[in-house]
């Protein structure tokens, strides 16, 4: 079976439909839309990525991304929404990397919540892109059905065009040998440790959608925990190397931490 057809998109009429389209995904209502019908047009006409993606000609997502820094070399995508269970997403992505490639570029970028499994399961494993910047608060608290008040902590992902996805199979990669957790999920609740290992562990909470609506206290508290050791390794220079088991994310530091001196801690609000 073909997945869904992707396209690029130029009238009013289209920019319009993604607007609705975002709004529905994001649940907020059509005046307080993600992107505006108006923003598209513009970014289209001034040769940016505007796409949609059809499946038997009803609009089940869509993508915008602009020119980046470095000019020349970097596409970066600052939205793309899509309806589930329909391929929309991955099609999306596949065609946004096309349109890069025939235009010179090498990467494409784009933030996205490190707190969302499903999404670092998307970008990690099955795209091979890695976090390269951890930024807390980008876009302030954004009350929508998604994010439903919580922070806006994003990392940069960035996705290298040069060679072929990294693929390491629907596991993503594999557990390194003296591997330590900075955080580990205890009952639903992040709890923390320090460890000067080489190969750092960070698990994800199974559901932090979920968790924003039933337990404020511990979607608040994994925000916390994964900004303190993700955004601490990120900015110390560490890299990730992907997602483990669809949970964790699994760094390597580039220079040895100092020895711990601290034991596990549940983490509380």
């Amino acid at each position: 079976m073909s997945g869904p057809e992707v396209r690029e998109l130029h009238s009013t009429a289209e920019f319009d439909s993604v607007s609705l389209l975002y709004a529905d995904i994001w649940g907020t209502s059509p005046d307080q839309a993600p992107m505006s019908a108006e923003i598209m047009r513009a970014l289209s006409h001034a040769g940016n990525y505007v796409a949609g993606a059809y499946d038997g000609g009803r609009l089940v997502g869509a993508s915008v991304a602009f020119f980046g820094e470095p000019l020349g070399t970097t596409l970066h995508s600052h939205i793309t929404g899509a309806l589930p269970g329909r391929g929309a997403g991955l099609a999306l992505k596949l065609h946004q990397r096309q349109w890069a490639l025939l235009r010179g570029l090498k990467r494409i970028t784009w933030t996205y919540d490190p707190l969302v499994r499903r999404n670092a399961h998307f970008n990690l494993t099955k795209l091979g892109a890695r976090p390269e910047e951890y930024l807390r608060s980008f876009y302030g608290a954004m009350d929508d059905a998604i994010n439903g008040g919580d922070e806006s902590d994003r990392v940069l992902a960035a996705w290298d065009l040069s060679g072929p996805p990294t693929a390491h199979g629907e596991a993503g990669v594999p557990r390194p040998a003296g591997a330590a957790h900075a955080v580990r999920d205890r009952d639903g609740r992040p709890e923390h440790a320090v460890t000067d290992a080489e190969f750092v562990l960070i698990d994800l909470p199974d559901d932090i959608e979920a968790l924003r609506r039933t337990d404020t206290a511990a979607a608040h508290a994994w925000r916390h925990a994964v900004r303190g050791s993700l955004g601490s390794l990120l900015a110390e220079g560490a890299h990730v190397l992907g997602l483990h088991d669809r949970r964790s994310y699994v760094v390597r530091r580039t220079t040895p931490a100092p020895s711990p001196t601290a034991t596990p801690t549940r983490s509380t609000p």
